[in-house]
């Protein structure tokens, strides 16, 4: 025996029918029925065209060596707990404030690679850290 068909709701552009199975316990189930517009639509809000000359300025800065310049402690280092990255170099290796075309507000938008050398271990641990761009200096190539 089919289900009968208990409520009908049309919304536009998908319409959610509420069917009742035939057993005693009345279990509902629902159906979504989607029409090729609302996929239509949906793929052109994904669409996202940008001319912003800041997003230029930023992926200019990866690859930049730069130097911490505020006292600020990571704890996520396995090799060495509690690091202090004050005065420490590295290098910008990510600009996360633009996310699938679009431009985000990341709190620290600047992915920097330090390297830090262990005792005991031949080549230096490497590891990445977060940063917003006022607490760090860029460096130019005689430094």
């Amino acid at each position: 025996m089919p289900p009968a068909i208990a409520a009908v709701r049309f919304a536009t552009p998908t319409t959610h029918l509420r069917l009742q199975s035939p057993s005693p316990s009345h279990h509902y189930h629902s159906l979504r029925i989607t029409s090729p517009l609302a996929t239509q639509r949906r793929l052109a809000c994904h669409v996202s065209i940008t001319n912003d000359s800041s997003l230029s300025s930023s992926s200019e800065k990866i690859g930049s060596k730069v130097r911490v310049k505020v006292p600020l402690r990571v704890f996520h280092v396995a090799k060495s707990p509690e690091l202090d990255l004050n005065g420490m170099i590295g290098v910008v290796k990510q600009y996360v404030g633009v996310w699938k075309g679009k431009r985000i507000t990341p709190n620290l938008p600047f992915k920097v690679e330090f390297l830090i050398p262990v005792e005991g271990q031949g080549k230096p641990v490497k590891f990445f850290a977060h940063l917003k761009e006022g607490e760090f200096e860029f460096l130019t190539s005689d430094q």
